[in-house]
């Protein structure tokens, strides 16, 4: 039934925890497992507020450290797609800089997803809890006609 199951993963137990789901349900329906990791940009520099060699020194430090995220956060992601492979479900990576949601419809788009499954970890209740979801959470599920298992973590 499902052929493509994306995961979007930002490297935390709560995501290990959606994985462990996604892999249950890849294996039931040989599907592949796309994990997604998104490194949010940093915000612009406020080129008014600075000379214009400092603003080049700034922009270059910048993207030194989203260079150095993406290279520790790619090995971490690594070691989940060997979860995969360990469990003989075939997976591909990406990691990608951009906005969250933004990357997750790019890849909706691009790709013939037919299933998300990502971690919620709001407490609240019933409706309550759809409307304080997450944005991430909540833009996925407003903006797509794709199924979305949101895997509750604070459930034991």
């Amino acid at each position: 039934m499902y052929k493509k199951i994306l995961v979007p993963h930002a490297g935390t137990p709560a995501g290990d925890i959606a994985l462990d789901h996604a892999i249950h349900i890849a294996r039931s329906s040989s599907s592949e497992i796309i994990l997604l990791h998104g490194i949010e940009d940093f915000p612009h520099v406020p080129v008014f507020t600075f000379h214009a060699s400092q603003v080049s020194k700034i922009k270059r430090e910048i993207a030194n450290v989203t260079n150095e995220i993406e290279s520790i956060m790619e090995k971490e992601m690594i070691k989940r797609t060997e979860t995969c492979q360990k469990n003989k479900i075939k997976s591909n990576l990406k990691v990608v800089t951009g906005l969250p949601t933004e990357e997750i419809m790019k890849i909706l788009k691009n790709q013939k997803i037919n299933l998300i499954v990502m971690a919620k970890r709001r407490k609240f209740k019933g409706i309550k809890s759809l409307l304080t979801l997450g944005s991430v959470s909540r833009k996925i599920i407003e903006n797509t006609s794709c199924p979305v298992l949101m895997v509750d973590i604070e459930r034991k």
